[in-house]
């Protein structure tokens, strides 16, 4: 059976299915991580950063 595209982004329900089952996987597989968590502070400054490298970089180059 087909999904509404208003609805699902997926085609049909075998594959919204599919991926449920991922998602939820890997949102386990991050529970089960012993790593300690990142503060989403540091997370987005650090990409804050490696951003502006990356367009100070482009900068030059152009």
């Amino acid at each position: 059976m087909n999904l509404s595209p208003i609805v699902s982004e997926f085609e049909t329900e075998e594959q919204a299915a599919d991926y449920d089952r991922w998602f939820r996987a890997k949102v386990q597989e991050s529970i089960d991580d012993p790593r300690p968590s990142i503060p989403h502070d540091q997370v987005m400054a650090e990409m804050e950063a490696i951003i502006a490298e990356a367009e100070a970089k482009h900068r030059k180059s152009a």
